[in-house]
């Protein structure tokens, strides 16, 4: 059973709506803001009455910003950084869930690349904005929140793990000369593919990766 979260709860209920299910698996829907500590606590609270339990978070909310380095105010560098909290809140909130039932949990937060490195200017110049500096401030802090958690949550059979992806543009809206320009970067010579992703995941989420935490990979 999965459980989709977002701030509209139809919006959240319709993706739950499209998704497979074998061996006839329920889905949900719930409606969960996490930059309001608030609506984590209550969309938590409704993914558990709706499944029974949970015991995977996949956290990859974020709340965007359009401005980068000569025309970021301060105020939104500030508030970027409310997606890092949102992070910390939510697996917080899953590891005393499974820590009150005596069981395992997983925790998944999803990172970039450019929380480990440094933008590419030339790959963006005249071509689109490059991740702002906000986002990079984030990505780190979410890598380095995935080991800190890592070490104090073992011991509470919590793992914490990052998947921190390359460049998996959407094909509809990346500019081809800004996917030439990144391959150039890649051992691979070519793009991520949506569906490379999900053999990592299912390994950090499942039975199969029992042994891996705070993996920032």
């Amino acid at each position: 059973a999965v459980v989709i979260s977002s701030r509209e709860a139809s919006r959240a209920s319709d993706a739950a709506a499209g998704l497979p299910t074998p061996g006839s698996a329920p889905h949900y829907g719930v409606a969960l803001d996490h930059t309001d500590p608030e609506s984590i606590a209550s969309g938590f609270a409704a993914a558990v009455e709706a499944a029974g339990q949970v015991d995977i978070l996949i956290n990859n909310g974020l709340e965007p910003i359009a401005h980068d380095l000569t025309d970021c105010s301060f105020e939104e560098f500030q508030r970027h950084q409310i997606n890092t909290a949102g992070y910390f809140e939510l697996v917080r909130t899953l590891r005393n869930h499974v820590v009150d039932r005596k069981t395992d949990g997983s925790a998944i937060l999803l990172g970039s690349m450019y929380g480990q490195v440094a933008s590419y200017p030339a790959a963006y110049e005249g071509l689109a904005m490059a991740r702002p500096a906000a986002y990079h401030a984030h990505k780190g802090g979410v890598i380095h929140l995935t080991r800190h958690l890592a070490a104090y949550y073992a011991d509470d059979r919590v793992r914490v793990n990052c998947l921190s992806p390359g460049p998996f543009p959407n094909a509809e809206k990346a500019h081809p000369e800004q996917v030439r320009r990144l391959s150039e970067k890649l051992p691979m010579k070519r793009m991520g593919l949506p569906h490379e992703l999900k053999g990592t995941l299912i390994l950090l989420a499942s039975e199969a990766g029992s042994y891996i935490t705070v993996s920032y990979t």
